[in-house]
């Protein structure tokens, strides 16, 4: 999943659990290509999960954009707020939200794409929807 630094979605791609981290990315970059989303990409942030030099600069070399790996110190202990890499997490915690997401129901990689794409949409357009205005007196008791 490629997301923006809002969370929302730019390009998702479901795989086999047997592919890697890298190999998907790629792939999922390989599926931006040519598109004018790619041709703005300048730095993407990854996790260490993606730490590798051949492969950033293989990024580098065919898609143009800089990889930046965001890893926890090495003395950290227990939980460390990452910079930048919440972003992604809070889009997976969006889609826990959908039932349909909170197991793989569907038979088909095509269909899961849809839904987290459906999900995404809706999560889009609830942030358009203006909130009604509440009277001043709606939770006052008497």
């Amino acid at each position: 999943m490629l997301v923006d630094t809002l969370g929302c979605f730019w390009e998702v791609v479901v795989l086999p659990a047997k592919v890697g981290e890298r190999a998907g990315a790629t792939v999922l970059f390989e599926h931006l290509a040519g598109q004018e989303v790619a041709l703005a990409l300048q730095k993407v942030w990854a996790d260490g999960g993606f730490e590798g030099k051949a492969w950033q600069q293989q990024m580098q070399e065919h898609f143009g954009f800089t990889v930046e790996i965001i890893k926890r110190s090495d003395e950290a202990q227990g939980f460390e707020l990452l910079p930048k890499r919440w972003v992604v997490e809070r889009s997976f915690g969006w889609m826990n939200w959908y039932r349909r997401l909170s197991k793989d129901y569907e038979g088909h990689p095509f269909l899961a794409r849809a839904t987290l794409l459906w999900a995404m949409t809706h999560k889009m357009l609830q942030a358009l929807k203006p909130k009604p205005k509440q009277h001043p007196f709606t939770y006052r008791s008497l």
